[in-house]
């Protein structure tokens, strides 16, 4: 099921696909969904929530896996990965892709007031606290402090915003 709020604005490029299994996708008021961005359920139940005064540039793509929820006045620049969800991997004699999905780590979370600069990646676990500030190129995998400027690979802390 697909929500999209009258005022928000999605591009006609953007490709936002229904679910099959029932996973919700919600998008809030007068928030950007770019062109070329991406919103596919995949790899669990999980919805897809973005709230209000969000902007999600292009190139973004966001897999429901087991939820991901985006709180309001979030910008995510360009070409950034939500990727809520990890394959079972472990039995050699088994190929990957048929061995399911590993249990969740919480989804990912955006609180409010958010940036997350250019070709970031997020994991199932990872939530990103009220007032961060998110390096371009990153990958954040676990909790973050709020007002928090992170960045590297995996993000470690490098600052507080004042």
């Amino acid at each position: 099921m697909i929500e999209i709020h009258p005022t928000a604005r999605i591009s006609p490029l953007a490709d936002i696909e229904d679910s099959v299994r029932g996973t919700k996708i919600v998008i809030g008021a007068y928030s950007v969904i770019d062109s070329f961005c991406k919103i596919k359920p995949a790899g669990g139940s999980g919805d897809v929530i973005i709230g209000e005064n969000v902007v999600v540039n292009s190139g973004c793509v966001i897999y429901s896996g087991n939820g991901v929820e985006i709180m309001s006045d979030a910008a995510i620049a360009a070409n950034c990965v939500f990727a809520p969800v990890n394959h079972q991997y472990k039995n050699a004699s088994m190929p990957i892709r048929e061995q399911g999905f590993a249990p969740s780590k919480g989804g990912i979370l955006i609180e409010q007031d958010v940036w997350i600069g250019a070709g970031c990646v997020f994991l199932d676990g990872a939530i990103v606290r009220r007032g961060c500030v998110i390096g371009a190129m990153s990958l954040v995998n676990k909790d973050t402090q709020s007002l928090g400027v992170y960045a590297g690979n995996p993000a470690i802390m490098t600052g507080l915003r004042e």
